[in-house]
């Protein structure tokens, strides 16, 4: 998707002097890079003349712990897979939309900074921007400035988190460093509390079918198996699904091997070790759980499937206050 401006402007010679012309450059979509067409500024709102979705039940499906499967965009005005030339545009202010920001004064044009690249706005609820109406709140264990901590919705253990944006990106490589810097205190912060519990730390991403990134965080204990079991058994699993993980170098960022709107999924182990796959065609959407829920890891097969683990709405606010609570001591956003 990209951006549209609507600029509201008075009529010719009003009364009050009111703007009444305009100045701008076009730029043809044909000559602007792809990248550079679907950029999102940080205060863009949701089209309010889209089509309403398919159902409200598909919207349903769509919860913590459960990345929603979402229809491909639907691009009427440029082909995404055409290879174009580069080129620019200006964009005006957008008015934010209620909630959209969290925290500081608006900045005028000439004082605004780049914005970080972001992902096109969803083209129907989600449930992961902390601003939106459809977001389970109740879940939600720590709040950030950019970044926010939240229980997994059927979870595969009660320590089983989730570190999601407030504002809605896809996936860890769209991240502007600013919030790509506090998703990492958050993962520090979750490793010093899970290993005060007697566990490590295993961080797994899948960017596949998804439209919000969600990192899920799940604690494996220390005496359950080593870090190199846990490599094992993602390393076995997908070789028996005919997909080849690979091992990402030290010290290379995950962006240098998958650029923005590439389909992949993620392991990071307590070790530093980090796993990568780059997803072709079809890919098992509750492999990540699959893995760690295996004889191998945890031994709780049957806890594979997030639908099969759900709660009541007062067993997941029991368990969020008594999150809350264990966390607090590491939770740095309680401490600002």
């Amino acid at each position: 998707m990209h951006v549209s401006r609507f600029i509201a402007l008075a009529t010719v010679n009003n009364p009050a002097k009111k703007k009444y012309l305009y100045a701008f450059n076009i730029i043809p979509m044909k000559s602007m890079d792809p990248a550079e067409l679907v950029k999102q500024p940080q205060d863009v709102t949701e089209n309010p003349y889209k089509r309403p979705g398919k159902d409200k039940a598909d919207a349903q499906k769509a919860t913590f712990g459960a990345t929603e499967e979402e229809e491909p965009a639907h691009q009427f005005f440029f082909d995404l897979s055409r290879k174009q030339g580069g080129g620019s545009r200006g964009r005006g202010r957008k008015r934010p939309s209620d909630g959209a920001r969290w925290g500081g004064d608006q900045q005028q044009d000439g004082d605004r900074p780049k914005q970080p690249r972001r992902h096109p706005q969803p083209s129907g609820p989600c449930w992961f921007c902390l601003a939106s109406p459809q977001v389970e709140k109740h879940l939600v264990i720590s709040i950030g400035t950019h970044c926010y901590l939240a229980l997994a919705k059927g979870a595969l253990t009660p320590r089983h988190m989730l570190i999601l944006p407030i504002g809605h990106y896809q996936s860890v490589v769209e991240l502007g460093s600013e919030v790509v810097e506090e998703m990492e205190k958050y993962k520090s912060a979750l490793r010093s509390f899970y290993k005060s519990k007697g566990d490590r730390c295993v961080l797994f991403e899948r960017n596949y079918r998804s439209q919000h990134l969600q990192l899920q965080v799940v604690p494996v204990p220390l005496d359950c198996c080593a870090t190199e079991d846990i490599k094992e058994a993602f390393m076995v699993q997908a070789q028996e699904q005919q997909m080849e993980l690979m091992e990402i170098p030290e010290h290379t960022d995950l962006k240098q091997i998958a650029p923005p709107g590439t389909p992949y999924f993620y392991v990071e182990l307590d070790s530093g070790e980090k796993l990568f796959y780059r997803i072709q065609k079809h890919f098992p959407l509750q492999f990540g759980r699959e893995v760690l829920a295996s004889e191998a890891v945890l031994n709780i097969p049957t806890r594979a499937d997030w639908r099969e683990c759900k709660q009541t709405r007062e067993e997941e606010d029991e368990a969020c206050k008594q999150l809350r609570d264990d966390f607090q001591p590491f939770d740095f956003a309680w401490e600002d």
